[in-house]
């Protein structure tokens, strides 16, 4: 029997306030003060010369105020003086109680205006017309803890994000001024009326996500990489966008016996997804990032329960150490201390640790057995796995039978590893735990900011665009909030 924990999400926002309230106070003194409520005085700061007493104050607008997490919003500042330097910033305080902020300095035009999608940042974290800059240039505050990585576990509520504008060109000691204006949004992985039940059945551990709707609707398993545990946020955005996803909670390290046992817990996600009612059997698709790409590749060429009907890999390969436990694939070469490698920060670079690239079938998946289209997802700039060079000896092997024609390769230079949705925030390098040596360190995940969130917007895109082509009729409705 399939046991379900339903957490409803409502398709009515009337609960939650929209009522305007101090952001300074409620983020910077309410979560970083220790006295009780009330006890303590707000401390004044100083007042802004930028305008005069007399000028009506500046307009600040953010359109739409609710969003999901892939879907681009509009800023612009009105009634400023033209030709002033203003300076737009985003600040958002995460669940692991860390503040992010992105900014950038604009001037306004002849007639008091900054507008984000038409104007240009001379200057912040970003440059350029970026009408996304405010998010994916987002890194921690000064003085953060390092190796910090924005991801968000509660998909149930929304991530908030205060957009303020300042006078001046300001890149820091933000929290002692004043701003002219402020305006909050909120950015939801989950759209109205989307189900999340969490499942427990044959073994298998995740979270199901359905779209809002009688359905029944195409299926994906949704994996992620070697970090483990249980991410929630692309299944929730998948269903947005008219899919039944499976986000897969990954067994702990030596919880099952055998590669062979390993190897079934994933079938047994597969066809759990294939059964559901609400789901139609014969469209039911893979999606994997770094381990789960490789996971993903690996059942869909050599699995006799999983069919998929298409493949998406995301930074993975065709890797694969036959009686190896996944969790731990790539131990044997970092046994051997290999081409490990540290940059000038100490941050570890894996990159070489699999190269060069064996012809023997028992280290890697033979990919002439896919019978199912596969897109690759690769930044050319991935530190952590030479993704590049495997999908070309992946593209060699499917060649030799005739199977080219099942296989499409996005490749972005100057991307890492670490390609998420739309609008996330670059992380060339994050904390994380090394099991063979059982100690936290930073790992180096490579791209450039600019190019790698490039790559997220263009790939999340195409990615999309291939699951409607082979799962879906081409007259899915975009989903909105």
């Amino acid at each position: 029997m399939i046991t379900y924990y339903i957490t409803s999400h409502s398709s009515s926002f009337s609960r939650f306030s929209t009522k305007k309230f101090d952001v300074f106070s409620f983020l910077e003194m309410c979560n970083l003060c220790k006295h009780p409520p009330g006890s303590c005085q707000v401390p004044t700061r100083r007042p802004s010369s930028f305008m005069s007493q007399a000028s009506p104050p500046p307009i600040l607008s953010v359109a739409p105020t609710r969003a999901l997490m892939d879907e681009a919003i509009r800023v612009r500042v009105d009634n400023l003086p033209p030709g002033a330097p203003v300076t737009l910033r985003c600040l958002h305080h995460s669940e692991d109680k860390d503040y992010w902020e992105a900014y950038g300095h604009y001037i306004s035009d002849p007639t008091g205006a900054v507008s984000v999608a038409d104007d240009v940042s001379v200057g912040g974290t970003y440059r350029g017309k970026e009408i996304m800059g405010l998010l994916w240039s987002m890194r921690p505050v000064p003085g953060s803890r390092t190796g910090l990585r924005l991801r968000k576990r509660n998909v149930c509520t929304p991530m908030l994000f205060t957009i303020s504008v300042y006078g001046g060109h300001v890149s820091h000691d933000f929290s002692s001024r004043r701003p002219l204006a402020e305006e909050l949004t909120e950015r939801w992985y989950m759209a109205p009326g989307v189900r999340r039940l969490e499942l427990k059945d044959r073994g298998v551990r995740g979270t199901l996500f359905i779209p809002s709707g009688p359905g029944p609707f195409p299926g994906l398993l949704d994996m992620w990489g070697g970090g483990g545990g249980l991410l929630e946020y692309r299944s929730a955005l998948l269903a947005s966008h008219g899919y039944v996803s499976l986000a897969l909670e990954y067994f702990a390290p030596g919880e099952l016996a055998s590669t062979d046992l390993e190897l079934k817990y994933f079938e047994a996600a597969f066809e759990l997804i294939k059964q559901h009612p609400a789901v139609v059997a014969d469209k039911v698709g893979i999606f994997g990032l770094s381990l789960g790409g490789i996971v993903a590749i690996h059942m869909t060429a050599e699995s006799t329960v999983v069919k998929p009907a298409c493949c998406i890999c995301i930074s993975g390969s065709h890797l694969y150490l036959r009686n190896q436990p996944l969790w731990n694939i790539h131990q044997p070469m970092l046994e051997s201390g290999r081409k490990v490698h540290m940059d000038e920060e100490q941050n570890v670079i894996w990159r070489d640790i699999s190269l060069p690239i064996s012809s023997d079938l028992s280290r890697k998946t033979d990919v002439r057995r896919i019978n199912c289209p596969l897109l690759l997802v690769i930044g050319q700039d991935d530190q952590n796995h030479p993704a590049a060079q495997y999908a070309e000896d992946m593209e060699r092997m499917m060649r030799s039978v005739g199977k080219e024609h099942l296989l499409t390769r996005l490749e972005y230079p100057d991307a890492g590893h670490l390609i998420e949705p739309p609008y996330s925030p670059h992380f060339r390098a994050t904390n994380f735990m090394w099991d063979y040596k059982k100690a936290k360190v930073t790992m180096l995940w490579g791209g450039q900011t600019k190019c790698h969130s490039d790559a997220q917007e263009d790939s999340w895109k195409k990615m999309l665009a291939f699951l409607r082509q082979h799962l879906y009729s081409p007259h899915l409705p975009k989903a909105r909030m």
